[in-house]
């Protein structure tokens, strides 16, 4: 075994991964083999013992059974129609202001966000769905792209989150609590996306013309027959999930179970259900739950190694001697996540930082459910920032050809909803019951 001070360990770990990542290779193989390269010369014989007790405790967490149940539900819905149906009857309703359109895609994407929960689901059914809709009406394609990624990443943040699901017990803390935690912020950016859009566009209203009158021509009677039938079935799948968490009457896992019956339910009553389309959903199932499993495991392997080697502790002296007190640390932390979704997705953000962060949360004195919510809305920005932007790369991937649609016209339409989601973060810290007061809500 090899002596080395614990500066010097986290110093090597680090830069072991960050520079892996930078090669290019899967996040797991980066941390699986540096937690090996690593944990071997350190620990010797026993390091083998310290992964497998890591790597089983995760896996043996019953809470970890949500994820390929909360997946599962979130593909059979994509296959469902419902995206469609949804559009179609606000379109409706909302196509005549201006900006409407954009308006009625981030509201899809918040419905669609308490339903499916897969950030990959979600950006390519509104990019495929409404963004032809608004820019072969005129709209300007960085709006357009704008708001079909930000309403499409609410997703990963709006209840039942997959992102929520794994961060839970990383960090030890209740998935119901961080469900209902993020309720808040997720609706409050909602909201924000909506005002900037109408703002923009009562400001240049050439940027978001209205739908002539003429594609509306829908009696009152029928436009709400069909907004009532297709708004009902989501409503019962979200509250079937979130309602029995919310109760008390079940936990999380049996939720996801329940959501996964109600979405196969809903694809099956909208006449979308047939053993091709259940095949195709389990086998996407598997294959994104077994990467988010071999993801997980290699993280807390990495994990291990570097807290057992006392990485951990240097880290938490570091970030609790930042100028500031308790603020200018949370500040810092805040920074560092922010900064590495340029180059990290939330997979790997999710996995490397919150087991060295999460201790030292009570040293700061923070709520954990508002902290970690706090994380996870810092993570959004991730899916919008290049050059890791896995929403602007969906939506350049999906969009038809003919559109025209750009990388520069998705990155200008994103930066706005990066401003909305600071100042979100903003609000959230001034007015922390945004977040926490849902959770003390909940019934034990």
């Amino acid at each position: 075994m090899i002596e080395l001070s614990p500066a010097v360990v986290t110093l090597l770990m680090l830069a072991a991964v960050f520079i892996g990542l930078l090669s290019g290779f899967p996040v797991a193989f980066v941390l699986g083999a540096a937690a090996i390269a690593f944990g071997y010369p350190i620990f010797g014989n026993l390091v083998a013992e310290l992964i497998y007790d890591r790597v089983w405790g995760f896996y043996t967490n019953y809470i970890i059974l949500a994820v390929p149940l909360f997946v599962f539900m979130g593909l059979m819905l994509e296959r469902s129609g419902v995206t469609e149906r949804l559009y179609d009857a606000l379109y409706l309703w909302l196509g005549g202001f201006r900006g409407g359109l954009a308006v009625v895609t981030v509201l899809v994407g918040t419905i669609l966000a308490a339903c499916i929960g897969v950030i990959t689901a979600s950006v390519t059914l509104l990019t495929l769905i409404a963004l032809p809709s608004m820019v072969r009406r005129g709209y300007s394609k960085s709006l357009a792209t704008g708001a079909v990624a930000a309403g499409g990443c609410l997703g990963i943040l709006i209840p039942p989150s997959v992102m929520l699901v794994v961060y839970g017990p990383m960090a030890a803390i209740s998935v119901g609590k961080l469900f209902f935690g993020a309720f808040g912020p997720g609706l409050l950016l909602s909201a924000s996306y909506i005002t900037y859009i109408i703002i923009r566009s009562l400001l240049q209203p050439n940027v978001a013309p209205p739908v002539p009158a003429a594609e509306r021509a829908v009696p009152f009677r029928e436009k709400t027959i069909r907004l009532l039938t297709v708004l009902v079935p989501p409503m019962v799948l979200i509250f079937s999930v979130l309602g029995v968490i919310f109760f008390g009457i079940a936990a999380v896992t049996e939720a996801a179970g329940i959501g996964a019956l109600a979405a196969v339910a809903l694809a099956i009553a909208y006449r979308k259900f047939t053993w091709q389309v259940l095949k195709d959903v389990t086998l996407l199932t598997m294959q994104l739950s077994g990467w988010v499993m071999l993801m997980a495991g290699m993280a807390f392997a990495f994990t291990g190694v570097f807290i057992g080697a006392g990485g951990g502790l240097i880290v938490k002296d570091l970030i609790l001697a930042t100028p500031g007190g308790s603020w200018g640390a949370f500040a810092v932390i805040m920074l560092i996540t922010f900064i590495l979704g340029f180059f990290i997705d939330w997979w790997g953000i999710v996995f490397i930082m919150v087991p060295i962060i999460t201790p030292i949360v009570p040293a700061l004195g923070f709520d954990p459910v508002w902290f970690a919510i706090m994380v996870c809305v810092n993570l959004q920005m991730a899916f919008m920032t290049p050059p890791m932007a896995a929403a602007i790369f969906l939506v350049k991937g999906a969009a038809e050809p003919s559109l025209g649609i750009t990388t520069p016209d998705i990155i200008r339409g994103v930066v706005p909803f990066v401003g909305m989601i600071v100042i979100t973060l903003g609000l959230c810290v001034a007015f922390p019951q945004i977040i926490t007061w849902l959770p003390n809500m909940m019934i034990k």
